[in-house]
C-alpha cells in the first residue's frame, strides 16, 4: 500500500477576531501558513497528512487552538510549547470588502519556534512538502533564521519540497534592506514561490510580474506562481511559463486570506502530483470561496474538495 503523502506548515497562528456584522467579532484562529494548512487538511481529506509547527503556551486558548487542530485532522506533534507566552492575537477591520489588521504578537510563543534547531529538524522530518512564508522568517530572530534554512536544507536532501509564500508584511521587518537581504536566502532553498505581485512590485520595485519571476528564476526556484488579485496568475513551472486568466467572483465579502487560500488548493494538488496549471485552477477556486465568507478560513463544510479520484475524473 502507498504511504499517504505528508505536508507540513510551520509559521505563526494566532487569535484571531473577525467582524461578523452590526460591531460583533467571531473569535477564531488563523495566520497566514496555519490558514494554508487548514484549508489543506479539509481539502485533502484520508488523500494526504497535513501537520503544523508553531509555539503556543499553556493556557486555555491554547489548548482550545491545539483540540481545535485534533479535531480538524491535523498532526500537532509538531507544535511545541512555552511556559511563559501564548498566542498573539489580531483583530480585522473592513472598509467594504477590503481589510485592515490590528496586532497584538511581540510576545508571541510563536517567536520561539526555531529556536531549538533540533526540535525543528524532527519535526519536519517526514515531510514530503514544507511551507512557509515571509511572516514565519519576519517574527524569527537571526539565529532561529539560520537553524530554519539548515533544517529546511537537510529536509531537501531528503526529498522535500519547499514551498514558500513571500508575503511582506513591513511592520514586522527593520527595515526594507532587512527584507531584500533576508528572503533571498530562503528563495535559494525553495521548489516552488507563491508571491503575490503587489507585495513585489512595492518592494523590490517590480514594474511587472514578469520582471518578478526574472528575479525568482535567478534564485534558482523551478515553479513560481505569482498571485495578481483578481488579473491573471502567471506561471512557470516544468520549462514553460504561461498565464492562467482568475475567474470573476460574485457576492465578495472579506478578501482575507483569499492568498493563503490560494496557496492551499495550489499545494493541496501538487501534494497529490496534479499538474500545475490544474493546480492554480484549484487555488482559484479554494480563493474564490474564501473571499465570499468573512475571516480568514471557509466554514469547514464548503472548502472544495482535491483527491486523486477527483483529479483522474476531470
Amino acid at each position: 500500500m502507498t504511504r499517504s503523502k505528508t505536508a507540513i506548515a510551520v509559521g505563526e497562528a494566532m487569535i484571531e477576531m473577525a467582524p461578523v456584522g452590526d460591531g460583533l467579532y467571531r473569535h477564531g484562529f488563523a495566520g497566514d501558513t496555519f490558514n494554508t494548512a487548514w484549508h489543506m487538511a479539509m481539502a485533502l481529506g484520508d488523500a494526504a497528512r497535513v501537520g503544523f509547527v508553531t509555539r503556543v503556551g499553556h493556557d486555555n486558548l491554547s489548548e482550545a487552538f491545539i483540540s481545535e487542530l485534533h479535531t480538524d485532522g491535523l498532526d500537532t506533534a509538531g507544535i511545541g510549547r512555552d511556559d511563559d507566552r501564548s498566542m498573539g492575537l489580531y483583530l480585522i477591520e473592513l472598509d467594504g470588502v477590503e481589510r485592515s489588521f490590528s496586532y497584538w504578537r511581540n510576545e508571541a510563543a510563536a517567536r520561539r519556534l526555531a529556536d531549538d534547531p533540533v526540535s525543528l529538524s524532527a519535526s519536519i522530518r517526514q515531510a514530503d512538502q514544507i511551507h512557509l512564508s515571509g511572516i514565519t522568517v519576519a517574527i524569527l530572530s537571526p539565529k532561529a533564521r539560520a537553524n530554519l534554512i539548515d533544517a529546511l536544507g537537510i529536509a531537501r536532501s531528503r526529498g522535500a519540497v519547499v514551498s514558500f509564500d513571500p508575503n511582506i508584511r513591513p511592520a514586522l521587518w527593520s527595515s526594507v534592506d532587512e527584507i531584500r537581504s533576508t528572503i533571498p536566502d530562503f528563495l535559494h532553498v525553495t521548489d516552488i514561490a507563491l508571491p503575490s505581485f503587489d507585495d513585489e512590485s512595492a518592494h523590490w520595485g517590480d514594474a511587472t510580474p514578469g520582471a518578478t519571476l526574472d528575479r525568482f528564476r535567478s534564485y534558482g526556484v523551478a515553479e513560481v506562481a505569482i498571485k495578481n488579485g483578481n488579473g491573471p496568475v502567471l506561471l512557470c513551472a516544468q520549462g514553460q511559463t504561461s498565464e492562467i486568466q482568475t475567474p470573476c467572483v460574485a457576492d465578495i465579502r472579506d478578501t482575507t486570506g483569499a492568498g493563503d487560500a490560494f496557496n492551499a488548493g495550489y499545494l493541496a494538488a501538487r501534494l497529490l502530483d496534479i499538474d500545475p496549471a490544474t493546480a492554480v485552477a484549484h487555488g482559484q477556486k479554494m480563493a474564490a470561496t474564501a473571499i465570499c465568507h468573512f475571516g480568514a478560513r471557509i466554514p469547514k463544510n464548503s472548502v472544495p474538495s482535491i483527491t486523486p479520484v477527483q483529479h483522474a475524473r476531470s
